[in-house]
């Protein structure tokens, strides 16, 4: 009897524990299961604090040199080639004789011309004195004096063909490449010498539609040159297109002087426009362009306020790469949700992960 009495309550006793802990442990799991629900109903977010800073204002610009003048020099006459004086790498000057043509059937052509002037210039004396005394009408004097102009021109025209035997440059520079031998036959319009002219070499480069504006004719580059890293070459711009290319970009043509021919075209370099006009570095505020809702354009921004998103509406000025000044709308120092906007709205709940 005594011994089922020990039994009953030692039973008891083991069932108040466990009642004890099962009520125990639902406290807990209610406790946990309110934190969890706190926190899903929170949005997580990156943020940064909008801060002072210096920022290079710097912009570059990749491109190659070309050459200031560069010209296809063609036959202007039909023929044989005699000689030709210059070979590639030549320097030749603006009007210096590169080439000859045959010119034997030219200069038959020309003496026919002459003669012919010769007795135009007879007969038209004739008709002058004639119509003095009445002997011919004011039609046939004038007929005298236009074969007398023709002819005149057919001499002319025989001279510049004699003059175009000699193949001349148009241009002063070096002979880049050399297109016809002694003996070739050409014909009105072929190809005969390349020659460019890199005294003065142009730096060709495509500039941003942000950055254009910064840039103006006649400003001062640097120019860095990939394969004369120890060397320090300047410029000056020439050239701002009008258009934008299909990339929103505009061809900006630096000159640059070329004076010991250290430089060769199709060499790929660099151009660092200074923008800001001598001051490298400025102090201003800034945040990441990714802070924006829908872009910098809408000038929109969530920062933390107690705990929760809160949109602001903010002045953006200069893009800097993925920096953007902000001109007003901030003082500095708030918390600047750069991630998750697109689940923010005005007064969400948020948890900062970083």
């Amino acid at each position: 009897m005594k011994k089922s009495l020990i039994y009953i309550v030692v039973a008891a006793i083991l069932i108040g524990l466990a009642a004890y802990k099962i009520a125990n442990n639902k406290k807990e799991q209610e406790a946990t299961v309110k934190e969890v629900a706190k926190q899903v109903d929170k949005i997580n977010v990156n943020v940064i604090s909008a801060a002072r800073e210096n920022i290079d204002t710097d912009y570059s610009a990749n491109g190659t040199f070309i050459p200031k003048q560069e010209t296809n020099l063609a036959s202007e006459i039909s023929g044989k080639v005699v000689s030709v004086l210059v070979k590639e790498g030549s320097r030749v000057s603006a009007g210096q004789t590169v080439a000859i043509i045959k010119k034997d059937a030219i200069e038959v052509d020309m003496t026919q011309a002459k003669n012919n002037l010769q007795n135009a210039i007879i007969d038209n004396q004739r008709y002058e004195n004639a119509f003095k005394t009445g002997g011919v009408t004011k039609q046939q004097l004038d007929n005298s004096r236009l074969q007398l102009k023709n002819a005149q021109a057919a001499v002319t025209a025989q001279k510049v063909r004699v003059n175009d035997t000699n193949v001349r440059a148009g241009i002063s520079g070096t002979v880049n490449k050399r297109m016809v031998e002694p003996g070739a036959v050409v014909s009105t319009g072929s190809p005969l010498f390349e020659i460019v002219n890199i005294n003065t070499l142009k730096l060709s480069v495509l500039v941003d539609e942000s950055q254009v504006g910064k840039i103006q004719l006649g400003q001062n580059v640097d120019i860095n040159v990939n394969v004369l890293p120890e060397n320090n070459f300047s410029g000056r711009i020439t050239f701002i297109a009008p258009k934008s290319d299909a990339s929103l970009n505009f061809p900006v043509e630096i000159e640059v002087s070329n004076t010991n021919n250290t430089l060769k075209a199709g060499m790929y370099a660099t151009a660092m426009f200074k923008t800001n006009y001598g001051a490298q570095n400025q102090n201003m505020l800034t945040i990441p362009s990714d802070a924006f809702v829908n872009g910098v354009n809408s000038g929109q921004v969530f920062i933390v306020d107690n705990g929760v998103a809160k949109l602001v509406k903010v002045v953006p000025g200069k893009v800097y790469g993925t920096k953007v000044q902000i001109i007003s709308g901030l003082n500095g120092g708030e918390q600047v949700i750069t991630s998750g906007q697109i689940n923010l709205e005005n007064g969400s709940k948020i948890n900062i992960v970083k």
